[in-house]
């Protein structure tokens, strides 16, 4: 690509839209034995990752994702000491777990090397707590870590996955859920990115269905803007344990967080639970 400004679009097939950005330039890509990653410089929202033509992140929007993925879940939790992230080779959620002081381990497990050496090289703003001596960045098989995981050990497993396909397929079914179901301690809390509300709801009702017949009791769908993802509506879906109520929340621990974020308060948390009507209705079908 030379120098001259161009468009970058994602067509979204199975949502019948397109998202578009002005990049300047590919600035670089690898194969690795999983995926094609690439990284282009975009004039407005700063430096791009694709993996197979998706994309996965942006500087000017990434945020967005990464706190709600990880705050959202930590401060749902009564105390969170022991994080795992299956996935997440960005590496920008592992940042945001590590900014609670509460957080005693937080192991991330990608099977691709390449997504962290690109994340270090073109986002190191992301990478920032990769040396925590909290954390523990390893690329292995999510699926077989959660399988070997010791019973009663983790309090908050984040899935921080692609789409559900190719390498990630296998983290959307009853038997990682049930793996990630065992591992957890009493009161522990399972989260996944779950895709559009707007476009994929089929998707959230069959994961949650999949993460019920693995024995999880109760469940909450946190909506967030996400603009660079299809439809720019995105959601996670936080599963408990045992059965308790997720709109409950440590909401004074969150007004008083001792660190800064771009999205993430207490008072957005509280207003992510007042679902919309059409997934209300959608999630009680």
């Amino acid at each position: 690509m030379n120098s001259s400004p161009t468009w970058l679009h994602e067509t979204f097939e199975h949502t019948g839209s397109a998202f578009g950005l002005r990049v300047r330039a590919k600035l670089d890509e690898v194969q690795s034995p999983f995926q094609k990653i690439e990284i282009y410089d975009s004039t407005d929202w700063g430096k791009v990752m694709l993996i197979d033509g998706a994309m996965m992140v942006t500087t000017r929007d990434n945020f967005f994702y990464h706190e709600m993925m990880s705050h959202a879940p930590l401060f749902t939790h009564a105390n969170p000491e022991h994080v795992v992230i299956i996935g997440g080779g960005d590496c920008g959620t592992l940042r945001e777990v590590l900014k609670h002081p509460g957080v005693k381990t937080a192991v991330q497990c990608d099977i691709d090397e390449q997504v962290t050496v690109m994340a270090r090289k073109h986002f190191p703003e992301l990478c920032e707590s990769n040396d925590d001596p909290r954390a523990t960045v390893m690329f292995d098989d999510g699926i077989a870590y959660m399988k070997n995981a010791q019973p009663s050990s983790i309090d908050v497993v984040i899935v921080d996955s692609t789409d559900p396909v190719g390498p990630a397929e296998g983290l959307f079914n009853r038997a990682f859920y049930e793996d990630c179901l065992r591992a957890l301690k009493p009161g522990g809390l399972l989260v996944q990115q779950s895709e559009s509300p707007l476009a994929l709801m089929h998707l959230i009702l069959d994961m949650r269905a999949a993460m019920r017949d693995a024995g999880f009791q109760s469940f909450r769908l946190l909506p967030f803007p996400q603009p660079c993802y299809p439809t720019g509506y995105w959601s996670c879906l936080i599963a408990a344990k045992e059965a308790r109520d997720l709109t409950r929340f440590r909401e004074a621990d969150a007004a008083a967080k001792p660190f800064a974020t771009e999205y993430y308060t207490a008072a957005v948390h509280r207003g992510a639970l007042a679902l919309p009507p059409f997934v209300e209705r959608a999630l009680a079908e």
